[in-house]
This record gives structure tokens, sequence and C-alpha cells, in this order.
């Protein structure tokens, strides 16, 4: 017994395994190692310096996860105000082109004001709306 009371020692103490890494190479129960381990004195100085290098070690995962998550979330948000600045973009060239607003630019801009007729397969003005002269009655859907 003296032999394997020397053998979890040195596992522990110089190689610096865990209880329940020391009792899966030795082929015995945890609380075996765990009561050797009790004996030894310094046991107690160990176990309280792993737990607090153990705690700063999840402090610092702590952070990188939160760091990464932040990043994660940052280019997400990137991508979108990249996305509305080109849609901005889009918009304000059709609008400020000198020549006529095409039907399904001008559809896009008043998506509120169409509903979409299935069977025709176009967009139809809501004519409790009241529709002006140069408001497209409806806007055909070309599928290609």
């Amino acid at each position: 017994m003296k032999n394997r009371k020397d053998v979890i020692l040195s596992m522990y103490f110089i190689e610096k395994l865990r209880p329940v890494d020391i009792a899966k190479k030795l082929d015995i129960s945890k609380s075996a190692v765990t009561q050797v381990l009790k004996k030894d004195k310094r046991y107690v100085e160990i176990k309280q310096e792993r737990k607090i290098k153990n705690q700063k070690k999840h402090i610092e995962e702590t952070k990188d996860h939160i760091k990464a998550k932040r990043k994660i979330t940052q280019f997400k948000n990137n991508a979108d105000d990249l996305i509305l600045k080109n849609m901005h973009n889009q918009a304000s060239m059709e609008l400020s082109q000198p020549k006529r607003l095409s039907n399904m630019a001008y559809r896009n801009w008043n998506k509120s004001a169409y509903s979409y007729n299935e069977k025709k397969k176009r967009f139809e003005f809501k004519e409790e709306l009241g529709r002006s002269f140069d408001v497209p009655k409806y806007v055909k859907v070309e599928v290609l």
C-alpha cells in the first residue's frame, strides 16, 4: 500500500493530475485517491491554489465568450446597415432619375396601396384609396 500511496502523491503533486484522472490510470475509485490525498498536509493548500487558478481561467473564458458574441452581433449589425444603405442607394437612384418611374418601382414604394391577385398574377391598386390618373391601376409580375 505504501507504493500506491507514493504513486498517488507523485501523480497529484508532481504531474498535477486530478483525482479523477489518477483513479482512472490506477484503476481504483476516486474516493480511494482522495482519502490518500487528504492525509497529506500539502493537499488543502494545493487544492486551494488549483481552485483559484480554475476560477481565473473560468473568468477569462467567460470574457472571451462575451467578446466573441459581441463581435458576431456587431458584424450582423454592420451587415444589416450595409443592406439598408444599399437599399437606400437603390431607392435614391430610382427616384432621382429624370425619366418616368417604372410601374414596379412605384409599386415597391407603395406596397400597402397594392394587393396581389394570384389568379391574374398581378398587383392591383386598392380602389378605396382613390387613384389619380398617373398611378398605375395594376402592375403585372413577370416570372422569369
